[in-house]
C-alpha cells in the first residue's frame, strides 16, 4: 500500500507497538515518530523511530504535515486517552483512525477520529461510531447502533440493533446487548454480562447474565474522581 501521509503515534506502550504494526502494514500512513508526555518518556527510539516529548511535538512535528493517533488504552476510564486526544486537537493536529482492511463496515455507517478498529469487527447499517473509540477485535455493531466518544470494546461483543453505549464506556469480552438497549456514559459492562433492557444510570458497573449492578461505580473501580456534574 502506498504511503502517503506521516503519522505521530502518542504513546510507546503496548498498544503503541500495536499501532505502528497496523498503520505501518495496512494504511496509507507512514509512521514517523513517537512521543510520550515528559514525565512518563524512559526510551529515546522504538522501532528506530524517536521517541520525543510531548510537550515539543508541535516544533519537531508540524500539524500541517503530520496526522497524530493517541494510542493509550482504557486507563482512568478512557480519560487519559481523551486527555491527550484533546490536547492533539489543541495542538492543531487531525487524528488519523485506523480500520482494519479485514473489517466489514458498511458504507453508510460513520466512524470518527483517533478510532481504531480492528480485525473481523462488523459495522452494519448506519452504524455511529464516536472519536477516540477502540473495538478491539471479532465485535458484532448492529444496525443504527449508536457508539459515543472515547468507548472501549474489548472482543467479541454482540451489540444488537438500535443501541446506544454511552460515552467513556468499557465493555468485558463477549459481552451481549439485547436490541434498543442503552447503556448510560461511564458504564463498565463485563464479560460475558448479558442484558436485554436498558441501563442508562452513569458510571455503573455490571457483572452477570443478566447483569446485575455491583454496589460500587466505575469511578471507584478505576480510581478515578467522580466527574462534578455527576
Amino acid at each position: 500500500m502506498d504511503k502517503t501521509k506521516k503519522l505521530l503515534i502518542i504513546g510507546a506502550g503496548e498498544f503503541a507497538e500495536i499501532a505502528y504494526e497496523y498503520f505501518s502494514y495496512d494504511s496509507v500512513y507512514e509512521v514517523a515518530a513517537f512521543a510520550v508526555e515528559q514525565q512518563f518518556r524512559d526510551k529515546d527510539t522504538l522501532f528506530g523511530l524517536p521517541v520525543s516529548n510531548f510537550e515539543e511535538i508541535a516544533a519537531l512535528y508540524p500539524p500541517t504535515e503530520y496526522d497524530a493517533f493517541v494510542a493509550i488504552t482504557y486507563v482512568q476510564l478512557n480519560r487519559a486517552r481523551r486527555r491527550l486526544y484533546e490536547a492533539c486537537k489543541a495542538k492543531g493536529y487531525r487524528c488519523a483512525s485506523y480500520i482494519s482492511s479485514h473489517a466489514f463496515v458498511w458504507h453508510n455507517a460513520s466512524i470518527g477520529e483517533n478510532t481504531f478498529i480492528f480485525e473481523d469487527n462488523t459495522i452494519q447499517y448506519h452504524v455511529q461510531i464516536g472519536n477516540n473509540v477502540v473495538l478491539w477485535s471479532g465485535n458484532h455493531i448492529g444496525h443504527r447502533t449508536v457508539i459515543e466518544d472515547d468507548c472501549w470494546l474489548t472482543s467479541h461483543d454482540v451489540i444488537s440493533g438500535y443501541c446506544r453505549i454511552g460515552r467513556g464506556s468499557f465493555i468485558g469480552v463477549n459481552a451481549t446487548l439485547g436490541d434498543q438497549v442503552t447503556l448510560g456514559s461511564d458504564t463498565v459492562f463485563g464479560a460475558a454480562a448479558v442484558t436485554v433492557k436498558s441501563l442508562p444510570e452513569t458510571g455503573c458497573v455490571y457483572v452477570g447474565s443478566p447483569a446485575k449492578k455491583l454496589n460500587k461505580t466505575s469511578y471507584e473501580q478505576f480510581g478515578i474522581p467522580k466527574p462534578e456534574n455527576e
